[in-house]
């Protein structure tokens, strides 16, 4: 095996060869795709991607280089990325690297000359699973034997790998041209639970008038509230749901306080779960920019990465009703609280990379903080 080559070996044995890109070594993690054609950047910056090798559906990778501005975090989060072609000869303005410099530098391994479409028709099929890319062992019997030594995606904890350590103010919002309208900045104190958070999530919510404090994926109920926010915002994140057993409780306190609750992708789940409902392992998840989501007459084309949904038939319904489907497969997409200020959605309002559809859940929780607002200022 010469430096350039690398093998991908998946958990049912299935093996591809490939060219190498970014870092030398071995790497072992849950190998799922994603059907974006852009944005490859944010999806490898994702604390969702955690613990994942990420197979890009899109043919062409690298085109518009790296950049700081386009990061969802400080580095890159994937375990390794899958492509079919990529280039070290970007061509845009905003590049400040290239793609294969930029994993060789944070230590993320790569595999190009796949045939990416097979590979997702095979994961499609079978489900997504645990695999290894190597530039080091040739032998796909012996990455094989390192693979099935791996834990699977279910039962696994990530958000409390990915969550920030202390608690800080964000303060950074989106480019102008993303405005909508001029809110009063810091009108609104939110409090955001980091379960693994996307930094365009926090724009978008300074852009809205807020002024947000983070703070770690286990801080206790009573921490949150003693900031008296207007509203507390449930991240996204890694793993399996289920697993974040504190940050459940935490959002059982929460919604006792009546306070504005929003919860994104995880923060969804995790809200799901604390409201009484059940979450189980997609087959192979949703990871995309094209999903269609929506009840009755309208509809949304979102952005989404999650691999585990709730179960739609597990919760009360005097308490709890179904705002958003995904219309392709008639999975939860949304859920609000009938009679508390609570709403969550599975999809990414952010749109980070994604279409801007579903920007409005952001006023709704403004809209939300605002009528708190009032009537504790009336009470």
């Amino acid at each position: 095996m010469t430096k350039s080559t690398a093998l991908l070996v998946l958990g049912d044995g299935t093996t591809f060869k490939g060219v190498s890109f970014g870092a030398p070594g071995t790497t072992i993690g849950e190998v799922v795709f994603n059907t974006g054609m852009t944005g490859y950047q944010e999806v490898i910056t994702d604390p969702s991607y955690t613990g994942q090798i990420v197979t890009f559906t899109c043919p062409e990778l690298g085109n518009t280089g790296v950049n700081q501005t386009d990061q969802e975090s400080d580095r890159p989060q994937v375990k390794g990325v899958v492509c079919r072609n990529v280039t070290d000869r970007p061509s845009s303005w905003r590049s400040e690297q290239t793609l294969p410099d930029y994993l060789k530098a944070h230590r993320i391994i790569g595999i190009s000359g796949i045939d990416t479409r097979a590979l997702t028709r095979h994961l499609r099929s079978l489900g997504a699973m645990n695999g290894a890319i190597s530039t080091e062992i040739t032998d796909p019997q012996a990455l094989l034997d390192q693979i099935r030594s791996v834990p699977s995606m279910e039962g696994l904890n990530l958000a409390q790998v990915v969550t920030t350590k202390t608690i800080y103010e964000w303060r950074e919002s989106t480019p102008e041209a993303w405005q909508y309208g001029s809110p009063k900045a810091g009108r609104f104190l939110v409090v955001a639970i980091d379960f693994g958070i996307k930094r365009n999530i926090l724009r978008r919510l300074v852009s809205y008038g807020c002024r947000v404090i983070v703070v770690p994926a286990d801080t206790p109920a009573e921490v949150i509230l003693s900031y008296d926010p207007d509203g507390i915002f449930l991240s996204n994140g890694p793993g399996d749901p289920a697993a974040v057993e504190v940050g459940i409780k935490t959002a059982k306190s929460l919604i006792d306080s009546q306070k504005p609750l929003f919860g994104i992708c995880l923060g969804h789940q995790i809200l799901g779960l604390a409201m009484g409902g059940d979450t189980y392992k997609l087959k192979f998840g949703h990871r995309g920019l094209n999903h269609p989501c929506g009840l009755a007459e309208k509809v949304e084309i979102t952005s989404q990465n999650h691999g585990f949904a709730l179960r739609g038939d597990s919760f009360a319904t005097q308490t709890t009703q179904i705002t958003h489907l995904n219309l392709n497969d008639r999975t939860v997409a949304g859920l609000a609280h009938r009679e508390l200020p609570i709403f969550s959605v599975q999809y990414h309002p952010e749109a980070s990379p994604g279409p801007h559809d579903a920007d409005y859940l952001f006023a709704q929780f403004i809209a939300m903080m605002e009528k708190y607002q009032n009537a504790k200022a009336n009470s």
